[in-house]
């Protein structure tokens, strides 16, 4: 490749500098979609090696004498038994319960979870009935998870489906690189909440510390009391219609529907100011940041 001065690479386009430098671009080709999801096959949402199991066969596993390992490798031991209800009782704070679920099941906590709780689960449907620590369903893919106190920072780190519930209040960072899903919470979210948001929804019924929404790429975020400050490239927009339809559903689906409706909630979007950060002049990027 020959060699380009400093002068020559302004001149050019952005390809050309891509070109110049040796970024090449490439069209990657794969199986289509249709191919590899046939429309008249029978429909198949779970992985083939998951347990078939029965929600009405219920069990129960005392943890209190048990630790993290033994604990996740009896819930899955359970669901290859079969059993699609298990309760387990006395997790006393433990860190990491429930992760890694990739199946249909009704998991039931009674009591508090530590960090990293229920993560990287695609599938079964969790109920806490006590408080959970850092990191809660970091990771998730789908399903439903339902806090019925508090959570620590980073609440639904990096999400990617199902719903995440929280009915008290949450820490700081919520929703952090948040890629799909929904994230419910009933009182209030600390600083940081929906940073470097990709996708999905995050609703607050109380308030939001400062910085929300700081560098989101997309998403949508909808807080119902007040904002202590907006994060960079975070704006308000307008609250429609749809967006009110669809708060009332879900807020009214987990018993968090306010006494006096939704049209009190302010909507959070992206400015997309950021989208093309780097083809933007110095005095351009300080008016951002």
């Amino acid at each position: 490749m020959a060699s380009v001065s400093d002068a020559e690479l302004k001149t050019m386009s952005q390809e050309e500098r891509a070109r110049a430098l040796g970024m090449m671009t490439e069209q990657l080709t794969s199986r289509s979609m249709f191919i590899e999801f046939k429309p008249g096959e029978e429909a198949r949402f779970g992985y083939p090696w998951a347990p078939d199991v029965d929600f009405n066969k219920r069990t129960e596993i005392d943890a209190d004498a048990m630790t993290t390992t033994e604990v996740n490798a009896k819930i899955r031991g359970l669901m290859r038994e079969g059993f699609g209800t298990i309760v387990v009782k006395n997790p006393r704070g433990k860190h990491s319960l429930g992760v890694g679920i990739l199946s249909r099941l009704n998991l039931i906590f009674e009591g508090s979870l530590g960090y990293f709780g229920t993560g990287l689960i695609d599938g079964p449907n969790v109920r806490i009935n006590g408080r959970v620590g850092w990191s809660c369903a970091e990771n998730m893919m789908s399903g439903t998870v339902v806090v019925e106190k508090n959570a620590g920072s980073t609440f639904g780190a990096a999400i990617r489906g199902g719903d995440l519930v929280c009915k008290g209040s949450v820490g700081s960072r919520t929703g952090i690189d948040m890629k799909g899903g929904t994230i419910i919470v009933g009182g209030d979210t600390g600083a940081l909440s929906g940073f470097m948001m990709q996708r999905g929804r995050m609703v607050v019924c109380g308030n939001a510390g400062k910085n929300l929404g700081d560098s989101m790429y997309d998403g949508t975020i909808f807080i119902g009391g007040s904002i202590r400050s907006l994060g960079v490239d975070a704006v308000e927009a307008e609250l429609t219609d749809l967006d009110r339809k669809w708060l009332t559903r879900k807020l009214t689906q987990y018993g968090l529907m306010p006494d006096k409706g939704v049209d009190h909630f302010t909507k959070v979007v992206a400015g997309k100011q950021l989208w093309n950060y780097d083809n933007l002049e110095p005095s351009e990027k300080k008016l951002i940041l």
